[in-house]
């Protein structure tokens, strides 16, 4: 799928061709700007195989973001996202912003399983951000990164305001 070399695009502007396990979980950190503000991102990639199941859906309870990360060249991953969603309902806050990733968009047309029109269709259906991109040629990785970390800060900026407003014996929303 890649998902861990969307990660180590993102946290280290690099590119392995080599093949990635991920056993259980590994994480990076990236601190990034957003509207004057300095944020710190901690980065959590979690295995994809069923076996290491329990281990993630542990990660998924204190997730602010999760982005879905399917392969355009393999039709499994992509209709394994609702899989992958129905987890994060069973284990993630209500909240949580999510946003779907089909990676290895740079591929020759030939190779793709999953067109743009689906990935944009099933993010519709789960009314989340959809972006296509290349870890190899680093495209659209910083969007999609930066995208959700804006989500992010809103959703909790909007909180907070609704806490204030309660504080002040009056809610505005």
């Amino acid at each position: 799928v890649g998902k861990s070399c969307v990660l180590l695009r993102y946290s280290d502007d690099s590119f392995t061709t080599s093949f990635i396990t991920t056993i259980g979980i590994d994480f990076k950190v990236k601190t990034i700007d957003v509207d004057g503000k300095r944020i710190k991102l901690q980065i959590w990639d979690t295995a994809g195989q069923e076996r290491f199941r329990t281990i993630t859906t542990a990660y998924y309870r204190g997730a602010m973001g999760i982005l879905l990360v399917y392969d355009v060249t393999d039709d499994h991953s992509f209709q394994n996202i609702r899989n992958w969603m129905t987890q994060i309902r069973q284990n993630a806050s209500s909240n949580v912003n999510k946003i779907l990733i089909g990676n290895k968009c740079d591929v020759d047309p030939s190779e793709r399983a999953v067109t743009t029109k689906q990935g944009q269709d099933l993010a519709d259906e789960f009314g989340i951000k959809f972006f296509e991109t290349s870890a190899k040629s680093n495209k659209n990785i910083d969007e999609a990164f930066r995208s959700i970390a804006v989500d992010i800060q809103k959703r909790l900026a909007e909180s907070e305001h609704d806490r204030l407003d309660v504080a002040n014996g009056s809610k505005f929303r």
